[in-house]
């Protein structure tokens, strides 16, 4: 009763739980910054080799344990195959070892029970039907490395395309218009991050307006300042970190009126 604000990010299921208990105490405030099934969208007319690089830099940046990874990409359907060829490319050049190495960009995940979710969902990737372009293996047989992973042909109703899978897998989907790309962006439970990449800025202002997510980065990934506001939309959790409005969460505003005697 005496905590008057919880600032918490981590799982939805954990951020649920906080908030009920939140209102049985003292409706204290809560903000929360919770998973995350964040969508890429890549139109024909982007630098194709640009947003190879920044897909993958989101989607295997400190191995997919990240809340902002870029799980799900949205390619059109004209550079789609060249995309996927590119991708494979690129995630061949990744190097697998120890953290600590400077030549290391590709460590372990954190424990034996993240790492046997992220194979089962891989598993059932495979099972569901889509195309294992690159990766899906464990790196030696006791260790906690996994291969950063590629998959293409991804339908929405996979597991691996709605499920956070918190882990180095990419999925690539096809789409043919902007507006069927928008909506199936948008058909996701979770709303924190998605990204843009197009050479029209009409393109990506009419786009970004139209994401359902709290933070939009055009022809960029993961480009976080502590100036910029943080937070997601839907159950990706309520209130922002950074930046200004970040101040707000933690201040009361109170409204004080005086009746003056004297006749102005």
């Amino acid at each position: 009763m005496d905590i008057d604000k919880v600032s918490f990010t981590g799982s939805t299921e954990v951020g649920q739980l906080i908030k009920e208990a939140a209102a049985r105490s003292n409706l204290k405030r809560v903000s929360l910054e919770l998973g995350g099934k964040n969508p890429c969208i890549v139109f024909a007319d982007s630098d194709l080799q640009l947003a190879v690089q920044e897909t993958q830099k989101g989607a295997f940046y400190n191995q997919g344990q990240c809340c902002t990874a870029a799980s799900r990409v949205f390619v059109e359907e004209s550079v789609y195959e060249e995309f996927v060829r590119r991708s494979v490319e690129s995630a061949k050049t990744i190097v697998i070892g120890d953290p600590l190495d400077p030549q290391t960009s590709h460590g372990p995940q954190i424990d034996r029970k993240q790492f046997d979710k992220i194979m089962d969902l891989i598993e059932s990737g495979k099972k569901d039907g889509a195309t294992l372009e690159f990766g899906g293996e464990a790196v030696g047989e006791k260790s906690l490395f996994l291969q950063p992973t590629i998959f293409s042909g991804v339908k929405d109703h996979m597991r691996i395309a709605k499920e956070e899978i918190f882990g180095p897998v990419q999925c690539v989907f096809s789409f043919k218009s902007q507006q069927e790309a928008i909506e199936r962006a948008n058909g996701s439970q979770y709303g924190l991050v998605a990204a843009v990449f197009t050479s029209s800025l009409d393109r990506a202002l009419a786009v970004s307006a139209a994401l359902q997510t709290g933070t939009v980065w055009v022809n960029c990934y993961n480009a976080l300042h502590v100036q910029t506001p943080f937070g997601g939309f839907k159950m990706s959790g309520n209130g922002r970190e950074l930046g200004e409005y970040a101040l707000a969460e933690y201040c009361e505003v109170k409204a004080v009126t005086i009746k003056l005697s004297e006749t102005l």
